[in-house]
């Protein structure tokens, strides 16, 4: 079955579980979610079954974000969401993507703003249409972290055009016959540095770290040149563990060489990964070393 006909199959799904007051303007993959666009956010804000029942029946993480037509407008809607959210949430910032319909809420008690059960998360969207995301402020002011969440926000309609790509490939078919699953080394075996495993089925292939030995006189690069591993286009994903340099020092270096998939990590992996590169960049310049990538 082809991903078009999966997705068909899950809209009709998606439509006889809705009632018919709800209006669904478009269903479609971002990432591993199953995105769902609709003129009514508030009658979801209203029932929180809907979701689970959907998530029941199609065995999907469900994502549910207001059509554009119905999007309060930005200053309006940062009025009322102070209104909403108690003072001791200690509001610092708030980023409005208006392609996706969502409203990150930067503040220090994450918790307060929420509130039980996420209720004040559904007054929210009740209320502006916006679908809203709250992030902790970092303890300390960053630069890098601003920057990344800076550089995520200015792309992301180039973002979502990949989640949608991305999707589509990891919702594509099943093949049928014998299963299997091979693991093969490509460093960081019976050594320190350059941690990386090529994980392979009869369907996929991800890389599972791709780290730098930074004690090395030569590249100190994993054996990313395997047949194995070529074309690094034929990779559907990396995950990297954390963020150390001899698990994620070379990541940048696949993408250099013609990897264009995602990269699967935590939040703080994230963050810490790219203060980590940077520094190997800045490090391998003072010592007159040609760095792998640049910045």
């Amino acid at each position: 079955m082809s991903v078009e006909d999966i997705l068909q199959k899950i809209r009709e799904e998606v439509r006889a579980i809705l009632p018919a007051s709800i209006r669904v303007t478009d269903i479609d993959f971002e990432g591993a979610q199953l995105v769902i666009y609709t003129k009514d956010p508030d009658k979801f804000a209203d029932n929180s079954d809907l979701v689970r029942q959907l998530a029941k029946k199609i065995q999907k993480r469900i994502v549910v974000r207001p059509d554009p037509s119905v999007l309060e407008s930005i200053d309006v809607a940062e009025e009322k969401i102070r209104q909403l959210l108690p003072e001791e949430a200690n509001i610092a910032n708030m980023y409005f993507e208006p392609d996706i319909g969502e409203v990150t809420i930067e503040v220090e008690k994450p918790g307060v703003a929420i509130g039980k059960h996420g209720s004040l998360l559904n007054d929210i969207k009740r209320e502006i249409g916006w679908t809203p995301k709250v992030i902790r402020t970092p303890p300390m002011p960053s630069k890098t972290v601003q920057e990344i969440r800076g550089y995520i926000r200015v792309n992301a309609d180039e973002r979502k055009e990949f989640l949608r790509r991305l999707g589509r490939r990891l919702h594509r078919g099943v093949s049928e016959g014998e299963k299997w699953v091979r693991m093969t080394s490509l460093g960081g075996y019976r050594e320190v540095g350059r941690s990386c495993t090529l994980l392979s089925t009869q369907d996929s292939k991800i890389l599972i770290d791709c780290g730098v030995d930074v004690s090395s006189s030569g590249s100190g690069s994993p054996y990313i040149h395997m047949p194995e591993v070529l074309p690094l286009e034929s990779i559907d994903g990396v995950v990297v563990t954390h963020a150390h340099l001899d698990h994620s020092g070379l990541v940048p270096l696949l993408y250099k060489y013609g990897y264009d998939g995602p990269v699967y990590c935590t939040y703080p992996t994230r963050d810490v990964m790219v203060l980590m590169q940077m520094d190997y960049l800045k490090v391998s310049a003072e010592n007159a070393k040609k760095p792998p990538y640049l910045s």
